[in-house]
């Protein structure tokens, strides 16, 4: 099957993109569940706190219960969930009560499809390719989860840092010591910047969240990234924060979440990093 992936790299980034598709409607179930699994834990926590039993709730968890209908129940069948194909043909309703079904599942379905199409296409068929879909495929889940909830959760966060130490012990980045590195100096940046803020405004100018993020793509692309990465999400989240505020009316002191800007620096410097870097410092 490799070979004939080598010798057909249409076909092999074809079927790379309907498996991005598959991948992409996983994902549409971590955005949606994470945040709803980390609520049952925090009330639970809290009972425990209190003194007192916490209050018996079905199972919960990215498998069970099976995907239903939010408005009506409706169990969705398996060829109601075929990525893209069945929000085209039920045209962007629930088949039951009708309710409209948010246009954005499709879209994370069509976006992971084409990410990963394109990774294939940069990195050809080789084992590397895995790493950087499992990187994708989280950093995509956290934007959004933080676009919803301004939560970068740990579940997601400190995993993402030890796989990239893992893929970087066999050098499929860059070497080991420099994702040692990036990790640390990726966490210790913002952690210097939140307490700097905090000291001269009294505020908190961002989520601890955020440091993990950048520490987990410090362990994956290494200390030098480090700087494209903050400057390509530095400007983004400038640029969204001011279309806000011009177009939408937003008040100026209300926040914005920084992790999905951070996760565009990632993907940035991901593929185009040394070019980046070049031709920043020469």
């Amino acid at each position: 099957m490799l070979d004939l992936f080598a010798q057909h790299p249409g076909l092999y980034i074809g079927c790379v993109a309907l498996f991005g598709l598959m991948v992409g409607s996983f994902l549409n179930v971590v955005i949606h569940r994470v945040p709803k699994m980390l609520e049952r834990e925090w009330r639970e926590q809290c009972a425990w706190l209190q003194g007192r039993e916490p209050e018996r709730e079905a199972r919960y968890n990215l498998v069970l219960p099976p995907s239903s209908c939010p408005q009506c129940n409706h169990a969705i069948r398996w060829y109601e969930n075929i990525p893209l194909l069945s929000w085209v043909v039920l045209r962007g309703r629930c088949s039951q009560c009708q309710a409209t079904i948010s246009p954005r599942y499709p879209l994370v379905e069509a976006f992971t499809g084409l990410m990963f199409a394109t990774t294939a296409w940069k990195w050809g068929v080789t084992a590397d390719v895995l790493w950087v879909w499992a990187l994708l495929g989280v950093l995509l889940a956290l934007t959004f989860i933080d676009f919803d909830t301004h939560l970068l959760p740990d579940n997601l966060t400190l995993p993402l840092i030890w796989l990239g130490l893992l893929a970087n012990l066999f050098g499929v980045f860059v070497p080991l010591e420099e994702a040692v590195l990036g990790a640390v100096a990726g966490y210790l940046s913002l952690w210097s910047v939140y307490h700097l803020f905090k000291l001269l405004t009294g505020k908190e100018g961002m989520g601890f969240g955020d440091f993990k993020l950048l520490a987990a793509l410090g362990a994956w692309l290494g200390w030098k990234m480090l700087l494209p990465i903050v400057l390509v999400a530095s400007l983004a989240g400038a640029v969204f924060g001011i279309a806000l505020v011009l177009l939408r009316g937003q008040a100026r002191s209300k926040p914005i979440p920084f992790g999905p800007w951070l996760a565009l620096g990632g993907v940035v410097s991901l593929f185009w990093g040394p070019t980046l870097l070049h031709f920043w410092l020469g």
